[in-house]
């Protein structure tokens, strides 16, 4: 253990604490895209929370806040040796993993049911869009539980989690009008609806970890590109009949 500790810490600055900076670039991201309701108790675009999801809202709003402290913490932990208390935090954090995916499925479905009649989201109708985060929170589950599943490999582990919550800041990513702007009513819009910076953020990620490391990261790609296609997948299946089937099922 020593010997592991020693080669971690012996390692450039840079390459020790990559994870680390990327991980509170994406807290500055979170509480930039969430910054109507962290500062204001607002929904994005400045429109006053719905009575009846409001307790959701916050509960899943705490518990998204906790995971993205983690998120920091944890890379932390590991480039200073400190792999126990990173393990024992790791259990928590699948604990709140856990409850995201389940607050964020009865937000999304609660949030579609009380829509008002008329409300558009872009070209979606609430019922189409509800594909956004309903969809968005399987990948999300699915990227932890292939981080929990390889927790021993590192080489994937890290890449994996992190992309994992990069799947989940997508959300707020999508509510930075400054993003929004730059790609509103172009091709990339049609390819991949309100993720199209998520996928620059992540290709950005990427090349600044193949510079700091000066060398290819397999698993780091594999994992952004599989984020990638699976934003394609939502906003292609959104506006179809066979989301709209789904939606039918969930809406019950």
């Amino acid at each position: 253990m020593k010997a592991a500790v020693k080669n971690n810490t012996d390692r450039p600055f840079a390459e020790r604490y990559f994870y680390s900076i990327a991980s509170i670039l994406l807290l500055g991201l979170t509480m930039a895209g969430f910054q109507l309701f962290y500062f204001h108790g607002q929904a994005y675009p400045g429109r006053p929370l719905t009575p009846q999801t409001k307790h959701l809202v916050v509960i899943h709003a705490v518990a998204m806040s906790l995971w993205m402290v983690i998120s920091v913490i944890q890379p932390f932990l590991v480039a200073s040796g400190n792999r126990r208390k990173h393990m024992a935090l790791g259990r928590i954090a699948a604990f709140i993993a856990v409850a995201l995916v389940v607050l964020g499925l009865l937000l999304a479905i609660a949030a579609c049911k009380v829509a008002p009649p008329g409300l558009m989201y872009g070209a979606l109708t609430p019922r189409q869009f509800m594909a956004v985060p309903v969809l968005n929170i399987v990948m999300f589950a699915l990227f932890v539980a292939a981080g929990v599943f390889w927790r021993k490999r590192t080489e994937i582990h890290k890449p994996v989690m992190f992309v994992a919550t990069l799947t989940a800041v997508a959300a707020a990513i999508s509510r930075t009008d400054f993003f929004n702007h730059l790609y509103a009513d172009t091709v990339w819009e049609k390819i991949f609806g309100v993720f199209v910076f998520s996928v620059v953020i992540a290709g950005l990620f990427f090349a600044a970890k193949c510079i700091v490391f000066r060398r290819f990261d397999f698993w780091f790609a594999v994992s952004c590109g599989m984020m990638a296609i699976g934003f394609l997948i939502i906003a292609q299946i959104a506006p179809t009949p066979a989301w709209d089937a789904i939606a039918g099922f969930l809406l019950k």
